[in-house]
């Protein structure tokens, strides 16, 4: 994908709210046009309200729990744009959860949702990308991804598979000129802890302390954007949180003594 992003095709999951809706208005300002899915159709609608060229973006909403729908999905866009160039992975949920209390289904549907609603939509969109002759993936994952953290098992869970999915996926892939982005978001404020999968299934309804004191959405954004023009295999966006990918990797003891007593929410 070359540096200009006029006139590319880039479709957006979570694009309703949060980094999702955050990512949809940096692509939108470059020219790109837009495919914004998520469940909630009158959210999508009052996104494309605020982008640069509102009637040039597609809403498509999206259940990423029913990965039978992802070949229509994709089949729509086809209709609409003829082409996509780039898919921005977004949607998905958090957990706030001990393991020994949380209900098997909230992990399954964790999973379901953030991990095989991703691979879904990724396997609908491949032959397209190898017709066209390329694509990128730009996955959304987590800082968790790397650092599991206490309340978030299932969630760090679903972030480790898609790192193991797309890493492997980019080495296949490679030669048919389809790449791949990985983002790791550290504590950013967006809704993600108030949406947070409780020991039940309802949502925590709270924001954590930490996401409050995080970056913001826009930075996110713009941090994710510059490194997709860069063509960046993968890239942290966080804020002093960062310094446990070190801490982990260079004395991972260390790191499991801290993470069992660190405030994390």
């Amino acid at each position: 994908m070359s540096k200009s992003l006029a006139g590319n095709v880039v479709w957006i999951t979570g694009a309703s709210s949060g980094i999702g809706e955050a990512v949809a208005k940096s692509f939108a300002r470059r020219g790109a046009r837009l495919v914004l899915s998520a469940r909630r159709e009158a959210e999508l609608e009052r996104v494309r309200e605020g982008l640069v060229n509102a009637a040039e973006h597609f809403i498509l909403p999206l259940d990423l729990a029913d990965s039978d729908a992802m070949p229509a999905a994709v089949e729509a866009v086809k209709g609409k744009f003829g082409q996509v160039d780039l898919v921005v992975h977004n949607g998905g949920i958090s957990q706030r959860s001990l393991v020994a209390d949380t209900d098997l289904s909230v992990d399954r549907r964790i999973m379901e949702v953030n991990f095989f609603g991703t691979v879904a939509l990724t396997k609908a969109v491949l032959p397209l990308f190898r017709a066209q002759g390329g694509g990128r993936f730009v996955v959304v994952t987590s800082l968790v991804g790397e650092l599991p953290t206490p309340l978030r098992s299932a969630y760090s869970a679903s972030k480790h598979a898609l790192h193991g999915f797309f890493e492997s996926l980019r080495a296949e892939e490679y030669d048919h000129g389809i790449r791949v982005t990985l983002v790791m978001p550290g504590f950013v404020r967006t809704q993600v802890s108030v949406n947070a999968l409780t020991a039940d299934g309802s949502a925590q309804g709270s924001m954590d302390d930490a996401q409050e004191a995080g970056i913001s959405a826009d930075e996110c954004a713009e941090r994710l954007l510059k490194a997709v023009q860069q063509g960046r295999d993968q890239v942290i966006i966080a804020g002093r949180e960062k310094a446990g990918v070190y801490l982990k990797r260079w004395s991972p003891a260390l790191y499991r003594r801290l993470i069992r007593k660190m405030k994390v929410t």
